[in-house]
C-alpha cells in the first residue's frame, strides 16, 4: 500500500517557505504522494446555518502530485485537459487526476455551471479529456461538448493520465467501476465500508473490467484517535484492499509547521516498525 499525506492547506496558509520545508519534509521521510484538496471558491457563512464548507498548491519535489479532488463540472474541459497535460509533463508523469461532482452550489452559481447536471456533465468530460490526452487531433459531438478538428500540445506522457474519483454515493461507485483508475473512499474501514468496497468490487466485474485494476486511496485522519489508532486503521484499510493511503494532519489541533511534520514523521515510524 503507498503510503502518502495530505497537505494541511487551511492551516500552513500561504506562505511560500513554510510550503517548501513541508513537501520536502515529505519527500525526505519516504512518503510517495501529496494529495491536495481543491475548492474554487469559499463561502461567507454568515447567512448560511451551518454552513461547513470552505471559507477559503502545489509543492515542487518528486512527490506524485493527487488534486482530491477537482469539481471538475465547473471547469471547461478542454482548459484542464490541456492544464493537466502540462503539470504530467512538469511532475515527469506523476499526476494523479481526482475528480468529482462536488456538493457546494454556491461554486457553481458563481462560475456559471450548472449543478443539477454535474453527473451526467462529468461521464462526458472524462470521455472527452482521454480523447484530448490520447489524440493529436480530435472531433467529437455530445450533449455538453463540440470539438472539431482541433487538440492540445503537448500531449502528457504515455498520452493518458489516470483519473481517480471521490465520492460515497451509490451512482458514483457505478461511475467508478465504469469509468474510473481509482476511488477516494469517506469513512473508516469497518463493517460498513468493506461492503461499499465489495459492492464497488462487483460492479467493476459486471462493467467487464478486473477489480485489481481500480486503485483505492483511503484518508486517515490524524484527529482520531492517537499514533496506535492512526496504525489500527491504516492496517485495517490494508486489509480491505486499499493501494493507497494518506494521514490528514488538518484539523488535529496541531499550532505549527513543526507540529504537522512531527506528525507525519511519528505515523511514518509507527508503520516501519
Amino acid at each position: 500500500m503507498q503510503i502518502g499525506v495530505t497537505f494541511p492547506q487551511t492551516e500552513i496558509g500561504a506562505d511560500l517557505g513554510a510550503i517548501r520545508d513541508y513537501a520536502q519534509a515529505v519527500e525526505g521521510l519516504g512518503y510517495k504522494h501529496l494529495v491536495v484538496f481543491d475548492h474554487v471558491l469559499g463561502a461567507d457563512p454568515t447567512n448560511r446555518p451551518g454552513w461547513r464548507g470552505y471559507t477559503y498548491l502545489a509543492a515542487l519535489t518528486h512527490l506524485e502530485l493527487v488534486p482530491a479532488v477537482i469539481i471538475l463540472p465547473q471547469r471547461q474541459t478542454a482548459l484542464v485537459a490541456k492544464q493537466a497535460a502540462e503539470v504530467n509533463i512538469l511532475t515527469g508523469g506523476k499526476l494523479r487526476l481526482g475528480v468529482g461532482v462536488g456538493w457546494n452550489p454556491v461554486e457553481y452559481e458563481a462560475l456559471g455551471a450548472n449543478f443539477n447536471t454535474r453527473g451526467r456533465m462529468i461521464e462526458e468530460q472524462v470521455e472527452v479529456m482521454r480523447l484530448l490526452w490520447s489524440q493529436d487531433v480530435v472531433s467529437y459531438k455530445g450533449r455538453f461538448h463540440t470539438i472539431t478538428e482541433a487538440g492540445i500540445n503537448p500531449l502528457p506522457l504515455g498520452r493518458s493520465i489516470p483519473i481517480w474519483m471521490g465520492g460515497s454515493a451509490d451512482i458514483l461507485l457505478h461511475r467508478v467501476a465504469r469509468l474510473g483508475n481509482g476511488w477516494f473512499p469517506q469513512g473508516q474501514p469497518d463493517d460498513q465500508m468493506y461492503e461499499t468496497v465489495e459492492r464497488l468490487r462487483r460492479y467493476v466485474r459486471e462493467a467487464g473490467r478486473d477489480p485489481g485494476t481500480v486503485g483505492i486511496e483511503a484518508r486517515m485522519n490524524a484527529r482520531e484517535g492517537d499514533l496506535d489508532e492512526w496504525v489500527r486503521q491504516t492496517e485495517g484499510w490494508r486489509e480491505l484492499g486499499a493501494t493507497h493511503i494518506s494521514i490528514n494532519t488538518m484539523g488535529a489541533g496541531f499550532k505549527s509547521l513543526r507540529d504537522h511534520i512531527n506528525a507525519i514523521s511519528r505515523y511514518k515510524e509507527a508503520l516501519a516498525v
